[in-house]
């Protein structure tokens, strides 16, 4: 890094911002979370990352154009894209790629919510999963001691590159490259656990090294879109029990296959067709998507677009060649086309007219147990009645 980075002032004066930044949204920061933000930099992590430009990702170094905007772009409460479709932003070329991101420095205030369900308290033994660009790792340095701290990315290039970064800013955890679904040191027993990737149901490897009294923070996504948090408490009979936080997370998915369905490509429907009760749309909405994802199967891949203006949502279920096409008309109800044994959108409709019976349920309102063959979902209504779903 050059003097612009290190300069100790400008880089405080960064740390200050972000933190207020946080602490006005929707997290309140405790003393010892605001002070971890306030001492762990940001810009060692991400000193390249991509910038959208239409549809390609550009890498943006400090010495590109303004550096003063750099410096505000890494320290502003948003998530930053490190990687796309495996390629780092350091080994991209200058003029950038088209794809899809596979790694991200996550919003500090998604970090902070999280941070702070985890409860992390001096000497508490953490494993993360998914080191990323390490800046969350470092955070969890601050907070517990950096030899107390395990995280692990499936990814090497990542992996050298945050251990790197660790190190320079003083920092020296345990950093492993491997299946954070499966790969612990022998006989490893933790305090807490967190994902910054998303697994459709809980990894039984985590309840058995989460020690009883223990917390596990984990990001919950189906190919719905409905990402959510859960917080868990590891029981003395082996399970785990918690809630679902308020906050929605996009979360990409874990690589090892207990993450969310790989996407396909989806056949696109061509025959009769009947009019829809919802629209694509309601999917948008993250509190139906995450109502919605609990009546679906988990291979089910949703994609949508738009055309014209108008909203195009089609589900595919690979496992029976089941195809939906639904679509926003210029007039009258959304049509709904369907190939297949299955018109995957009948569920959906279903999981709507149920939704509204309930109110309209927030996120928040619903309890997850965890084992490590049964996961469920539960919503206990104010009127007595009890709802549960499989994860």
């Amino acid at each position: 890094m050059t003097d612009f980075v290190d300069d100790d002032q400008r880089s405080i004066r960064a740390r200050v911002s972000l933190t207020q930044q946080i602490d006005r949204g929707s997290v309140l920061l405790g003393p010892r979370l605001a002070g971890a933000f306030l001492n762990v930099p940001r810009h060692p992590f991400v000193p390249v990352f991509y910038r959208r430009d239409g549809e390609r990702f550009i890498p943006w170094r400090f010495t590109d154009g303004d550096p003063d905007a750099w410096l505000d772009a890494v320290y502003m409460d948003d998530s930053l894209i490190t990687e796309v479709d495996g390629l780092h932003a350091e080994h991209a070329e200058a003029e950038g790629l088209t794809g899809v991101p596979t790694s991200s420095s996550t919003a500090p205030s998604l970090m902070a919510d999280m941070l702070d369900a985890l409860d992390v308290h001096e000497g508490a033994e953490v494993y993360e999963v998914g080191a990323g660009s390490g800046y969350n790792a470092a955070l969890l340095c601050h907070l517990a001691g950096d030899q107390h701290i395990t995280t692990v990315d499936r990814s090497e290039d990542l992996t050298t590159k945050a251990r790197a970064r660790l190190n320079a800013v003083g920092f020296r955890p345990l950093v492993i490259h491997g299946d954070g679904a499966r790969e612990f040191p022998p006989a490893a027993k933790y305090d807490r656990i967190i994902a910054t990737a998303s697994v459709r149901r809980i990894p039984p490897e985590w309840l058995k090294r989460c020690r009883p009294g223990g917390i596990v923070v984990v990001p919950l996504k189906g190919t719905l879109a409905g990402g959510m948090l859960a917080r868990l408490t590891k029981l003395p009979d082996g399970t785990a029990t918690g809630h679902i936080l308020h906050t929605p997370a996009a979360f990409m998915p874990l690589q090892n296959g207990t993450g969310a369905s790989p996407q396909t490509t989806t056949p696109l429907p061509d025959g009769p067709h009947r009019e829809a009760e919802i629209s694509g749309r309601e999917l948008d909405d993250w509190t139906f998507s995450f109502f919605a994802q609990l009546h679906m199967p988990p291979g089910v891949v949703r994609t949508y677009s738009r055309r014209d203006g108008l909203h195009v949502t089609t589900l595919h279920d690979p496992a029976d060649g089941s195809a939906t096409l639904i679509q926003d008309m210029p007039e009258g109800a959304p049509l709904v086309t369907s190939t297949g044994p299955r018109d995957l959108w009948k569920p959906i409709e279903a999981a709507y007219r149920h939704w509204q019976q309930l109110n309209r349920p927030r996120r928040e309102w619903f309890t997850i147990e965890a084992g490590t063959a049964e996961q469920t979902v539960t919503y206990a209504a104010p009127d007595g009645g009890v709802h549960r779903w499989s994860l």
